[in-house]
């Protein structure tokens, strides 16, 4: 009796962990989407304000995580009282999303970013030159996903960027609204 009570018990905790492990399926599934970003900027005199765009292409692998590539290019900014007439930057990187899905069957979750991304500031001074700086944008951001339905959502993204190696810049903040469409 005794045997049969220990492989009862082997079996109980192995079933646990068998459904415990089928609670969160892997399912790869790519993603494309477009985002509007407005981004200040801390530098040295000045305070650009941008508006951009951004392509990503990305891959969630299971309800909490997901993966993605960004290109993201800016408009240009006039800066008044300075040597410096016009800002403007593009940057592409990579960012990990962890999700918190939230009830109506995940529909909506918040979230929280961490990536890198290598930034390349452009500077038209008053005197018609151009001057150009670039290097790492170390990226931390939270937000809030909404799904629509299995292929569309909704996203929106408060980001800080703390720069690496860019000269006289600090850093950037960033504000983000997206749509996604899941394949």
């Amino acid at each position: 009796m005794h045997n049969f009570t220990k492989n009862i018990s082997i079996l109980s905790v192995t079933t646990c962990f068998a459904f415990s492990a089928q609670a969160i399926e892997n399912v790869y599934k790519p993603y494309l989407g477009l985002n509007y970003a407005y981004t200040t900027a801390t530098a040295k005199n000045i305070r650009p304000h941008n508006n951009s765009a951004s392509i990503i292409l990305g891959s969630t692998y299971n309800p909490y995580f997901s993966t993605e590539m960004f290109f993201q290019y800016s408009d240009k900014d006039k800066i008044p009282h300075s040597n410096i007439a016009k800002t403007s930057f593009y940057a592409y990187g990579l960012d990990t999303i962890a999700y918190l899905p939230l009830g109506c069957g995940g529909a909506l979750a918040p979230l929280a970013t961490l990536g890198i991304g290598e930034y390349t500031l452009k500077n038209k001074l008053t005197n018609s030159f151009h001057k150009k700086d670039h290097g790492y944008g170390y990226r931390f951001g939270g937000g809030l996903s909404y799904n629509i339905d299995d292929n569309w959502s909704l996203r929106g993204i408060a980001r800080y960027i703390k720069t690496d190696k860019i000269k006289n810049y600090d850093h950037i903040t960033e504000y983000t609204f997206g749509l996604r469409y899941t394949f």
